[in-house]
């Protein structure tokens, strides 16, 4: 893999997966910097994910694509530390709604300008060039899948893709 083309190729959802973890990595060693240090890099998929309306916890774990339990956990987490808060939904009094609160609303741009500094890191060490077909690539991909099969459409398009990080 480091630069030997006779290494054995990994498979593709491998490789997506080390790089998720070291952008996670990245965005968790930014937060900590910035004074965040209790949100853990798991923690961190909620932010981008969470409408200024907010959003109900079924909604947000389809969102972040993680099951309800586990984004319920996510989110006990979250309001502990102080960076959520759980509202009465206007529209159905038997649910609740996930809002971020001041705390965690001071998150989301510095979670954004972390991920845009990995990019243009690891833009750096390709080529900027590499690096956009790369993601050029990347949306086909996803695309495609979603052309293919509808369930996967609904899954692809369930985010604002202007409020990602």
């Amino acid at each position: 893999m480091h630069g030997d083309s006779s290494a054995r190729r990994l498979r593709f959802a491998l490789l997506l997966r080390l790089l998720h973890r070291e952008y996670a990595l990245g965005i968790e060693t930014s937060l900590a910097e910035a004074g965040f240090g209790d949100i853990r890099s798991g923690d961190a998929k909620v932010f981008p994910f969470v409408p200024p309306e907010g959003i109900q916890v079924r909604d947000l774990a389809i969102r972040a694509g993680v099951r309800k339990q586990t984004m319920a956990q996510t989110v006990d987490q979250l309001e502990r530390a102080g960076y959520l808060e759980r509202r009465p939904n206007p529209r159905d009094g038997r649910s609740r709604l996930i809002v971020l609160t001041e705390r965690g609303r001071a998150v989301q741009p510095l979670a954004a300008g972390a991920g845009d500094r990995i990019e243009e890191r690891w833009a750096e060490l390709t080529s900027p060039e590499e690096f956009e077909t790369l993601r050029a690539l990347l949306h086909r991909l996803l695309d495609r899948i979603g052309q293919a099969d509808p369930d996967a459409a609904d899954r692809l398009t369930s985010i604002d893709e202007s409020r990602l990080d």
